[in-house]
């Protein structure tokens, strides 16, 4: 077996040649959004649309714990990235949040959609009838 490199160790070197940044860069983005309340989000917020749907996943888990100002900053990134699938997101929090700007603006956004006339509009068009729904069995915020 002498000369012969295993796959694996070969593999093992190759690691961080191959490093996909971009979990860390909108890691940065969502970070900035949330923490730094004294600064415009408009840079962030620029980047995680250039990151696209792959920052929504990351976006989502942030909104759980994040002030509302955090959570207001993140919607709006939601909204500029503009991915259908966020329309879930969106009702949830304009359901269940405890902050009134919270629930605001993720129904504004859903608004705008629904009036876009785009892939956005069917599903923002279901969420803002699910909010009502909910808001009318007084399950809601």
């Amino acid at each position: 077996m002498r000369g012969v490199i295993p796959v694996g160790f070969c593999a093992l070197l190759a690691w961080p040649a191959c490093d996909d940044r971009s979990y860390r860069e909108i890691g940065g983005a969502i970070d900035f959004l949330t923490k730094r309340s004294n600064e415009l989000p408009g840079p962030a917020i620029a980047r995680l649309r250039e990151s696209g749907r792959r920052a929504v996943p990351q976006i989502e888990t942030a909104m759980h714990t994040a002030s509302a100002r955090g959570k207001v900053n993140l919607v709006a990134a939601l909204a500029a990235i503009g991915e259908p699938e966020s329309a879930a997101i969106l009702r949830h929090f304009a359901v269940y949040d405890a902050n009134a700007e919270v629930r605001t603006a993720c129904e504004e956004v859903l608004e705008t959609w629904a009036a876009a006339g785009d892939a956005r509009t069917g599903p923002a068009k279901q969420a803002l009838a699910r909010i009502a729904e909910k808001r009318r069995l007084g399950q809601a915020q």
